[in-house]
């Protein structure tokens, strides 16, 4: 990576765990497309497109994590809702087991070899 290419580092980093954010949202209940893309949002790192998010949910759908259901709106065409399945339930229960020993390494090679502060 070249210096100071810290926005194609995050959006590689963005990918890798943004499925597994999607389907922490939906644990708590089914949401539709903007609602996702808003709460992702509200967090800096994770800031996606709609060209990210509904391609996503399709493939989150097509592998049975999340399926939809259409319901009618009060404020426009009808919206269509994700809802987290067992499977999906699982793969994030899997996910978040898998995480603490992720991150434990990744801080690992990040703080080995860091240059030490000495006093004078």
């Amino acid at each position: 990576m070249e210096p100071g290419n810290t926005e194609k580092a995050m959006s590689q980093l963005r990918r890798g765990v943004l499925e597994y954010c999607v389907l922490a949202l939906l644990r708590g209940g089914r949401r539709y497309g903007i609602e996702l893309l808003r709460e992702l949002g509200e967090v800096d790192a994770m800031v996606t497109s709609e060209g990210t998010i509904y391609p996503l949910l399709s493939r989150l759908r097509r592998e049975g994590l999340v399926e939809t259901t259409w319901q009618e709106s009060t404020s426009g065409p009808p919206r269509k809702y994700y809802e987290l399945t067992p499977s999906g339930a699982r793969a994030l229960e899997e996910f978040t087991a898998e995480w603490p020993r992720f991150h434990a390494a990744v801080l690992h090679f990040l703080s080995k070899n860091e240059p030490k502060n000495e006093a004078p």
